[in-house]
């Protein structure tokens, strides 16, 4: 069979909450604990485009009867396909038709490393007028309801769950990495994905997410901090102090250096009172400082970075 190579960046979002089921031995209890991908490639040999889109609604359609999410953007576990033409004849009738004869291989896979975890291949056959009538007519008989599809999936989800218990150091190891370089979005994102029913890689990460949280806000409030101040000694008047306040205002009150941007405020308040005559009041957003849901808050924060990222992602194929 025909290997793919189709080379991607990929972003990687899964569904997230509170872990509740056992993942070190990959089993699970809940199947719509994980997601995939439906992702049929470009370069199936002499696909049709229009066949193309009806295999991969097949493939949708698989995941949502086995009570896997398929609705994910950019997930990184995807299932894909690759369809080899064993046969190819034109038929004695009037007017002649075109029968086809498909190996439609099916894969569960790392999308972002070019990993197989299952694969299973059925054999379907189609008659048309034409290629693409074909093929669809073939496609068409990829039965959704087959049973052989559960086990197919369950082996596949086993390996995910064992992928990512196997994978968990690495995965925190590169978190920390990426909040070393200031990129807190991304590393929360990489820690906040994991599925939770790997529960023992779950609960590692959430060890380390509350420390590169505080590494955000305490970064975003120096750098907050210093644009806020250049803003008001360069104008010193209420319309600077206006845009500095709406500045201090995002400034997390739990990052380090909040005292100084509250000593700033004041600083401004005070001045605006001697030069203008006015009360300044500046109020820090309220939600903000209330106290919140902290893995709700770290989630969003992944969340909106990978919202920030390309929706149309292509994916690595090796198997």
């Amino acid at each position: 069979m025909k290997k793919i190579n189709i080379i991607f960046v990929l972003i990687f979002a899964l569904s997230v909450g509170i872990a509740q089921a056992q993942g070190t031995d990959g089993k699970m209890s809940d199947k719509g604990r994980l997601a995939l991908a439906a992702w049929v490639p470009q370069q199936i040999e002499n696909m049709p485009e229009a066949s193309r889109k009806n295999l991969e609604n097949k493939l949708t359609q698989i995941i949502n009867a086995n009570g896997m999410s398929s609705n994910v953007m950019n997930a990184r576990f995807i299932m894909s396909a690759n369809v080899t033409v064993q046969t190819k004849d034109i038929t004695a009738t009037a007017p002649p038709m075109q029968a086809y004869t498909l190996d439609v291989t099916l894969y569960i896979g790392d999308g972002y490393e070019g990993k197989s975890f299952a694969s299973t291949t059925i054999t379907v056959k189609g008659v048309g007028e034409n290629e693409t009538k074909a093929y669809n007519a073939a496609l068409k008989n990829i039965k959704v309801s087959d049973p052989a599809y559960q086990t197919f999936i369950e082996k596949g989800k086993t390996k995910i769950i064992e992928y990512y218990n196997a994978q968990c150091d690495f995965i925190i190891k590169d978190a920390k990495s990426l909040a070393g370089m200031n990129k807190f979005g991304e590393a929360l994102w990489k820690l906040t994905s994991i599925p939770d029913a790997c529960t023992e890689c779950w609960n590692k990460c959430m060890l380390v997410v509350p420390t590169i949280f505080q590494q955000k806000i305490d970064f975003e409030c120096k750098t907050k901090l210093v644009e806020a101040t250049n803003l008001w000694n360069a104008g010193q008047s209420w319309d600077a102090a206006q845009q500095a306040g709406a500045i201090l205002a995002t400034i997390d009150p739990k990052s380090s250096c909040f005292a100084e941007s509250k000593a700033l405020s004041d600083k401004i308040a005070k001045r605006i009172q001697e030069v203008d005559k006015r009360e300044w009041n500046f109020k820090y957003d309220q939600e903000i400082g209330l106290e919140r849901d902290m893995i709700k808050a770290y989630r969003d924060v992944g969340v909106a970075w990978g919202n920030g990222q390309p929706q149309n992602v292509t994916y690595k194929t090796l198997w």
